[in-house]
């Protein structure tokens, strides 16, 4: 059954009379059919939602140094939020360094002559694939979705980078098995690859020391800590000369606070890699995200107006406009098929908090003016449905009408009432042909 409710604007006042017959007829009661507004609505349960929110984690161990924020201060995009104190990653671009100048300084020699290219190149590949597969698997324990893309962007850039430097190695190395290039080339193609690898784990090291600072990465609301306090499971170290490539990409060891301890990061605290700083609330256009059952979902489209309640507020009106239907379905509690509808809430005194239940009321079709009788008037029979209408002379007359606008409470007659007659609302079943009417 379709939840359809009346909407204020559709409450009309019916005079009704009660009475019986001179006949003896049984007891009916009749309300005239008037002029008024209809409006038919779909009811569905929603929760309120931020345009967007980002959460700002620590890029690698150590102690956050400053905290520059405070808890529902409003930030702008770039905005320094802290500062993270990281000997570790201080030490890996240190590394990372001296190992890219030591790569660069070696891979012009020529070597020896009697070496296997080919192992070399082959134990160069297999190291850093082992170090890619991995990296990837720690990147998608990353909890921040924009986070995780990012790094594995960079991550893929990386691999894409390594693999056309190895493809020419391995075209030299291959001509000088048949003697058509000389050892000195090849070598040169291995040192490529070695500097190759050394430049990816030095840029990864050395962004990961930039991101010490942390930012806001839009402007918004803060909220100290992560979105959630769920663990967050810990990620191996990487093997290889990539063992840096993620400095940061993701938590190490991370967990969330004990049983009554804020999970709020102060000042001077200690941080793992992935320790969530703050979280930023972008409240600039607040919604609704409703889920509609698959019987109503067809009536609803772009540009439908509804009307919001909040559990935390009851008896206080919202205003929203649908702005987007879901094409897939999700399951609901009760086990059947809804689609998620999203709206946009219309600005308003009442400053609702994301994640806040209401209910909302969608007017999928409305009616202005129309001729409306009470629902009570309508009863259906062989397949049509008919109304008892008054006659001039007093007389019960059966008519079919079609309906239009339905309403809980009242619906539009398009066709077979005119406005003003009178029409039996109860006792129908009771009412025949002729019956002399009230």
């Amino acid at each position: 059954m379709r939840p359809l409710k009346l909407a204020a604007a559709a409450t009309v006042l019916l005079v009704s009379a009660t009475a019986a017959s001179c006949d003896n007829a049984p007891e009916v009661a009749l309300a005239a059919a008037t002029r008024t507004s209809v409006s038919e609505v779909v009811e569905a349960p929603a929760s309120v939602t931020a345009k967007g929110s980002a959460t700002v984690s620590s890029p690698a161990n150590g102690t956050l140094a400053t905290l520059s924020v405070t808890p529902g201060q409003t930030v702008e995009s770039g905005q320094i939020i802290g500062v993270v104190d990281s000997p570790e990653a201080q030490t890996r671009l240190v590394q990372a360094t001296q190992a890219l100048n030591a790569a660069k300084q070696s891979s012009g020699g020529g070597g020896s002559t009697r070496l296997n290219l080919g192992a070399a190149q082959q134990h160069l590949d297999s190291s850093a694939s082992a170090a890619f597969t991995e990296a990837r698997a720690a990147a998608d324990k990353i909890p921040d979705p924009a986070h995780k893309q990012a790094v594995l962007a960079q991550i893929a850039t990386a691999e894409a980078s390594y693999a056309g430097v190895s493809q020419n190695a391995w075209q030299l190395i291959r001509g000088v098995e048949r003697g058509l290039a000389s050892v000195s080339s090849a070598m040169r193609a291995l040192g490529a690859a070695q500097v190759m690898q050394a430049q990816q784990a030095y840029d990864l090291a050395k962004s990961s020391v930039d991101a010490l600072t942390l930012k806001a990465p839009m402007a918004g609301v803060v909220q100290l800590g992560g979105a959630s306090s769920a663990s967050v499971p810990s990620i191996p170290s990487l093997p290889g000369d990539l063992s840096g490539l993620l400095g940061g990409a993701g938590p190490a060891g991370a967990s969330g606070p004990e049983a009554g301890v804020s999970n709020q990061v102060s000042a001077g605290a200690q941080v793992k890699n992935g320790t969530a700083i703050a979280t930023i609330v972008d409240m600039s256009e607040l919604g609704l995200v409703a889920e509609v059952d698959e019987t109503d979902v067809l009536l609803v489209r772009e540009g439908v107006r509804a009307d919001a309640e909040l559990d935390a507020a009851p008896g206080a009106r919202l205003e929203a406009t649908v702005k987007a239907i879901d094409l897939l379905p999700t399951p609901n509690s009760r086990g059947a098929v809804a689609y998620k509808v999203h709206l946009v809430l219309t600005p308003s005194s009442i400053h609702p908090r994301p994640g806040m239940s209401a209910l909302i009321r969608l007017r999928v079709r409305e009616a202005a003016n129309a001729v409306a009788v009470p629902a009570a008037a309508v009863f259906n029979a062989d397949g049509k449905d008919w109304v008892w209408v008054r006659s001039g002379d007093g007389r019960a007359q059966k008519r079919e009408i079609r309906i239009g606008v339905a309403g809980r409470d009242l619906l539009e007659i398009t066709d077979g009432v005119r406005d003003g007659e009178r029409v039996v609302v109860r006792g129908a079943d009771r009412v025949r042909e002729g019956d002399r009417l009230p």
